[in-house]
């Protein structure tokens, strides 16, 4: 009798830790499509932001991640920085299922929006949140955020904010 693997079981979620930092910047490089930024920041990002970040391993190798952090001034508030998938694993829920077990976890407790910015060509990233709005039986606003003249360089484009809420507590329990 033939066996087929169980999806779920492949895959192993955990919270970053600092060593995943120089993993995660290799991702990140990899998708070609995401703001690259210094090693140093991702060291970083994964041992200070560990609580509300996540990384997804296949096999020993890092093939997800997600970078987020409380808001400062809106405690309810859960911004998403960067979402990567790796190429190889797109197309299997991992972005939402990420988002969900952030939800999830002890220091979202009092989490009651998700946020994130979003340029109009990144289709992928409107899905997701859009989908996860859709999944937690949400709202999902739009609103300019950041315009391609507020950054340095030209050709960066507009950014703008999903705010995806209120999230009900029993809606933070949806299946993945």
């Amino acid at each position: 009798m033939t066996k087929t693997r169980d999806i779920t079981s492949e895959f192993r979620f955990r919270k970053t830790n600092k060593d995943d930092g120089a993993r995660v910047f290799e991702l990140i490089k990899h998708t070609g499509v995401l703001d690259l930024n210094s090693s140093y920041s991702y060291l970083m990002w994964c041992e200070i932001f560990s609580e509300t970040s996540i990384v997804v391993e296949r096999d020993g190798d890092s093939v997800a991640f997600i970078s987020g952090f409380i808001h400062p001034d809106a405690p309810n508030t859960l911004f998403i920085w960067q979402v990567a998938v790796h190429e190889s694993e797109r197309g299997k829920g991992l972005g939402t299922r990420m988002l969900v077990q952030l939800l999830k976890r002890e220091a979202c407790r009092n989490v009651r929006y998700v946020e994130a910015t979003v340029s109009p060509s990144n289709r992928p990233s409107q899905q997701l949140f859009l989908g996860l709005a859709k999944k937690l039986d949400t709202n999902c606003k739009l609103t300019d955020y950041f315009l391609s003249s507020d950054f340095p360089r030209t050709g960066h484009e507009d950014e703008q904010l999903y705010k995806i809420g209120p999230i009900d507590e029993e809606n933070k329990l949806v299946k993945e």
